[in-house]
């Protein structure tokens, strides 16, 4: 008997290694975190992600978004003695010394400088004041609808805070940003007569992460936002006090790359149906998509395409004409579409247009 079992144990045993289970489960030390696939917009874990907490040097995400869309990167700014007083991180900024926005950008996102973020705020916003009405123009603008920011830096004040979700928000229009992602992901760089290396540890912790912002203070503890890549698909990850934040978004970016991989359901200018055509030369043309469409599918989840057409193609038909649409559903709940077009022309057969010459034609 006791064999009996044994023998039964070892097959158990052998099934297991031949076909492993896949579990995903994921936790945090953070009290409010947030996983978002960045294409699609779909949370993938979240963790207390409404909390409004303070959100320390992260806020300087906000600043160098706002900084690139409304300054110029090759503008001189000359720094006053205002800038070199302020408090914090620091990029060392000398009064009297004149500096590219695109230097003080790289001071801002990799030296974390609070000073960097004060010379910005007066060269863009004109003042302070005007810089941070500009910073909650845009978070309106982004849906971030439960945060407020009261300075360009993240130092602590009771107007000045976010949630992990909303942080995820900014994140995603970062990341869109190529100017942004191409500061946030650098790991060192000697630029203006300095050499600045990123305090965001991740890019070297892990292959794929690609920035963006680490914080702190006493009161906010460690704040951090990143983003990393993996076959295409995008994920950012935000965690608000968090102690132990760097271990945290590895785990947190290896479930989400492991859950939710992104399936992709259609590529721009590539065939995704064909669809038969009335009267003409050919009798079908293909169907070929305006845009690309990805979604992160879990297992079990079943994303499928419907094919809906304005109208049955009729010869003739002319290539790159809209015809319909191809609707994107995940256990048949809408998650996107895509314009169809037709791909090539189709011509009518000969005695199709023949027929419609004679009935154009006056008696």
């Amino acid at each position: 008997m006791p064999k009996r079992i044994l023998c039964c144990l070892a097959v158990v045993l052998l099934l297991y290694s031949i076909f492993p289970c896949r579990t995903y489960a994921v936790s945090t030390s953070a009290a409010s975190a947030i996983l978002v696939d960045v294409n699609s917009g779909r949370v993938l874990y979240e963790q207390n992600a409404d909390a409004k907490m303070l959100i320390a040097s992260t806020t300087k995400i906000m600043t160098a978004l706002v900084a690139i869309r409304e300054g110029n990167l090759g503008d001189v700014v000359t720094i006053d003695r205002e800038t070199t007083l302020t408090e914090g991180s620091s990029m060392y900024l000398r009064e009297g010394e004149q500096l590219t926005l695109e230097t003080l950008l790289y001071g801002l996102m990799l030296c974390s400088g609070n000073d960097a973020a004060v010379a910005i705020a007066g060269h863009v916003g004109g003042s302070q004041a005007g810089f941070v009405a500009l910073m909650n123009e845009t978070a309106r603008e982004l849906g971030m609808d439960h945060s407020s920011f009261a300075n360009p830096n993240g130092l602590d004040h009771e107007d000045h805070y976010s949630t992990a979700r909303d942080m995820a928000r900014l994140a995603c229009a970062a990341v869109r940003d190529e100017t942004l992602m191409r500061i946030a992901s650098t790991r060192t760089v000697t630029i203006g007569g300095r050499t600045m290396t990123n305090h965001n540890k991740l890019l070297s912790y892990m292959d794929g992460c690609i920035g963006l912002k680490t914080g702190y203070t006493r009161a906010a503890g460690r704040t951090l936002v990143s983003c990393a890549e993996r076959n295409g698909q995008r994920l950012v990850a935000v965690t608000l006090q968090d102690g132990n934040d760097w271990a945290d978004h590895q785990a947190l970016f290896e479930y989400g790359f492991s859950a939710y991989p992104a399936r992709r359901a259609a590529v721009l200018g590539h065939t995704v149906e064909t669809a038969e055509v009335q009267g003409g030369v050919f009798p079908k043309a293909p169907l070929t998509a305006s845009a690309s469409f990805s979604w992160p599918v879990g297992e079990g989840e079943s994303l499928e395409t419907r094919i809906e057409l304005d109208r049955p193609l009729t010869a003739p038909v002319l290539s790159g004409t809209v015809v319909g649409r191809a609707v994107f559903t995940l256990d048949g709940t809408e998650v996107g579409r895509v314009d169809l077009l037709c791909g090539k022309t189709v011509p009518p057969k000969l005695e199709t247009a023949m027929s419609a010459l004679k009935m154009a034609l006056p008696e």
